[in-house]
């Protein structure tokens, strides 16, 4: 097998050839069709995540056929198309895994952090944590689904009935959110860097009802906000622009520091929660309302060895959507 690896903090990833791995008992072997390049990867990359292990594979929106089955396993098949996530495995035992919070786990282990990932021709998974994707024909434009769309899909279950919705931060998982937003019936206002005209009109075509710059205040007070950009500094031009009563979802795995705000900002019973990874049943949950929405994933994809210059696109700003290797 091919892989991609990181053996170093804002090292470039190294193409390396490796024996093809084989899978455990509980454990599946996948073919790589398909892997999205995540924010994720970036603060990997950057070593702003802890305890990185190197060298480690990076990748957890991975599109992949089944090919080998470890011992035990009977619930998924040789030829299966399946999803690799973010969540790689849980203890079972602590309290969160015992009260249907095993995002919140107190040992789990995460595809392409503390286990290698999809920057590769094959990948090893747990098979209770694979996703089936029967449904989707399409490898790449799946592939974003699995992290952008579910923490996306985690980050708008958390703004409860919430009709009028700003989007921090307008990438990969915004225009898929915008786009189930959109097929509820809610309305989303979609807030970019300064400047950036191109993500506004990306926005605006996906049916934003206003998009402007995280400076900018918008037309009219909103019901919830959900901050998908990195940048700390969000959090209070959020809460400035949502009602009382309101809530500000933080969707990211990482944020720069929040910097001090007044507190009649958050006063008026405005709330500030976050999102922290995601579960099995959020898969459950939105994987059906992406095929019932028609959720268009907007790709740009990538030899696995272009893995470095995707990374680079996505840092850079240069897409619009997602990024996607696909191995050749």
């Amino acid at each position: 097998m091919l892989a991609m690896v990181l053996r170093a903090r804002s090292a470039p990833l190294l193409m390396e050839e490796r024996p093809d791995p084989k899978p455990r008992p509980g454990q599946i072997r996948v073919r790589v069709e398909a892997c999205a390049v995540c924010r994720t990867d970036l603060h990997l990359i950057d070593g702003e995540l802890p305890d990185i292990r190197y060298p480690i594979v990076p990748g957890h929106e991975i599109v992949g056929i089944v090919d080998s089955l470890g011992a035990s396993v009977s619930a998924m098949a040789i030829g299966q198309r399946v999803g690799i996530s973010w969540l790689g495995n849980t203890c079972g035992q602590c309290e969160y895994c015992r009260s249907a919070r095993e995002n919140l786990c107190d040992a789990p282990t995460f595809t392409g952090y503390n286990r290698d990932g999809g920057f590769a021709t094959h990948a090893i998974a747990e098979a209770a944590f694979a996703i089936p994707l029967q449904m989707f024909a399409e490898p790449a434009a799946a592939a974003p689904l699995l992290c952008a769309g579910l923490i996306g899909w985690r980050s708008l279950l958390a703004t409860g009935e919430a009709q009028n919705i700003g989007l921090f931060g307008f990438g990969a998982a915004a225009h898929i959110i915008a786009q189930v937003c959109r097929w509820q019936g809610r309305r989303f206002f979609a807030f970019t860097r300064a400047g950036d005209l191109a993500g506004q009109d990306f926005a605006r075509s996906l049916g934003a009802v206003w998009a402007g710059s995280s400076l900018d205040a918008p037309p009219e007070e909103l019901d919830a906000a959900i901050i998908f950009a990195a940048a700390g500094e969000l959090v209070p031009a959020a809460l400035k622009a949502v009602k009382k009563g309101a809530t500000v979802v933080c969707g990211g795995i990482h944020m720069s520091d929040i910097p001090s705000f007044p507190y009649r900002l958050l006063w008026g019973e405005r709330r500030l929660v976050s999102v922290a990874n995601l579960t099995r049943s959020d898969a459950a949950g939105f994987l059906p309302v992406a095929q019932q929405a028609r959720i268009h994933t907007s790709i740009k994809r990538y030899p696995l060895t272009a893995a470095n210059e995707a990374v680079r696109d996505l840092r850079e700003r240069r897409i619009l959507g997602a990024a996607v290797l696909v191995p050749e």
